[in-house]
């Protein structure tokens, strides 16, 4: 299903859970689509509806032409909500999907309800992403730089022995138009989020992953750091911890979004 922003950008949703249970909004890594949660979907709409979708330029959403904006992605979200006439909602967003729920914890305090931000950053920029991007765009297909990604988001035993989850993220890359992806690295680029996210009121959870050399666990700390009342949560990870240790990843999630209290 899709929803169409206000300029004009096809976005791809699903919804899975029950109907009156209370939402959770799920936001991708850069360079995948909504099926990145397929492991923790089961156990997440036991308690939610849960709300996935492709953010632009990923998935069967739209490519439109250009540099995104932070700002642009947040107001994806936005206009999302509104159209499915979702009033409040949980949000876990992890990276690129980190850096979305920061912007809209800080720009739309009044829709979210509880916040986790996995293996994200509050800026990551610039060094780097210009010729990060020159390069996407300059080469004849994704193979190279899936297997790039690959070698960040991964540990180095689960890359030898070429786990499942492996291929399947290399599928979802390979498959990531290059002005997708090179826009995308656009957003995360300009973003600097590091004085603004001290505004967040919403109860959050920080998960960092110890071994993370995308989105360093120092990243995590000070995201922790800098919201007041956040908790962080590190795990023996890289860039992908929900995929590297998914029941730990979950148990985290679903014991900080069903407390009573803000944990």
């Amino acid at each position: 299903m899709y929803i169409t922003t206000g300029d004009n950008v096809r976005i791809a949703y699903r919804f899975d859970g029950a109907e009156h249970l209370p939402v959770l909004i799920l936001s991708n890594s850069i360079g995948t689509s909504y099926h990145m949660w397929d492991g923790e979907v089961e156990a997440l709409s036991r308690h939610f509806r849960v709300l996935r979708f492709d953010t632009r330029g990923h998935g069967a959403s739209d490519v439109p032409a250009g540099d995104y904006s932070l700002d642009r992605m947040g107001r994806d979200v936005l206009e999302m909500m509104d159209a499915l006439g979702i009033r409040r909602a949980h949000f876990l967003g992890l990276s690129l999907g980190g850096f979305i729920g920061q912007w809209l914890a800080i720009h739309a305090p009044e829709r979210l309800e509880r916040l986790v931000l996995s293996n994200t950053a509050a800026n990551l920029g610039p060094e780097g992403f210009d010729e990060q991007i020159a390069a996407v765009r300059a080469a004849s297909d994704m193979r190279d730089t899936a297997e790039g990604f690959l070698s960040r988001w991964f540990p180095p035993h689960m890359l030898a022995a070429q786990h499942p989850p492996v291929g399947k993220f290399r599928d979802m890359l390979l498959a990531t138009e290059r002005q997708g992806l090179a826009a995308s690295l656009a957003a995360v680029r300009d973003a600097d989020l590091r004085r603004t996210i001290r505004l967040i009121a919403a109860p959050t959870l920080v998960i960092a992953g110890r071994d993370d050399t995308v989105t360093s666990a120092r990243h995590g700390a000070d995201i922790a750091a800098a919201i007041p009342g956040a908790c962080l949560h590190t795990l023996p990870t890289v860039h992908l911890s929900n995929i590297e240790l998914p029941e730990q990843f979950t148990a985290a999630v679903l014991d900080f979004l069903r407390s009573p209290f803000p944990s």
